[in-house]
């Protein structure tokens, strides 16, 4: 699996072959067999781990902020998550959000169950967020959450470690999140000065 998950990232679905998973994984192509009934079997498991894999490692961070950590911090670290996991920590999760659409729909149930779960995380995270006022009244958070996860996702494609690292990637998408989000800072009053006094 780790051999499978490490080429659907580098050749997608369609270009992901169990000689090439072999390979990588310095087995004969046939001794997978002994694992999975068939490559559509073995990627389905890969991509399903990858999102469970991303859900659970959310819930733990989620869970080890501390008490009282705002809703718009929590997002920020759920997108600094996502960029982590899915760049940096784990093939799995890279795999999956890379092959997402790639693959036929009857290997999907189990990986769109999971992906609904993920979801529904940062879904919590973005009502909590509107509901504390810390969104801006022009931006639908239920529209605001495809956009962040599109864009987050979509680095997957481009980021290139050699010219950026993760770290930066992190603070620039944690910044855009923030100021995308964030109600405008209102002006400051000033008070009208009085008459000078002779």
């Amino acid at each position: 699996m780790d051999a499978a998950a490490h080429v659907l990232c580098t050749k997608g679905f369609a270009g992901t072959r169990l000689t090439d998973v072999a390979e990588h994984a310095q087995l004969q192509a046939p001794a997978i067999y002994y694992y999975f009934a068939s490559r559509e079997d073995l990627i389905e498991e890969t991509v399903f781990r990858g999102v469970n894999d991303l859900r659970n490692h959310l819930k733990r961070a989620l869970d080890a902020l501390p008490p009282g950590t705002s809703p718009m911090d929590q997002i920020l670290t759920a997108a600094e998550v996502h960029l982590r996991h899915g760049l940096e920590l784990s093939d799995y999760a890279r795999a999956s959000i890379r092959n997402s659409s790639q693959i036929p729909e009857r290997l999907r149930a189990r990986h769109k169950k999971e992906l609904t779960a993920y979801n529904r995380i940062w879904k919590r995270l973005m009502t909590a967020a509107a509901a504390d006022g810390q969104i801006r009244d022009d931006v639908d958070p239920k529209l605001a959450q495809p956009l962040i996860l599109g864009a987050l996702n979509w680095s997957a494609e481009w980021w290139d470690p050699r010219r950026n690292s993760v770290d930066t990637l992190v603070a620039n998408a944690q910044v855009f999140i923030r100021h995308s989000l964030s109600p405008a800072p209102k002006p400051v009053r000033r008070r009208a000065k009085g008459p000078v006094s002779g």
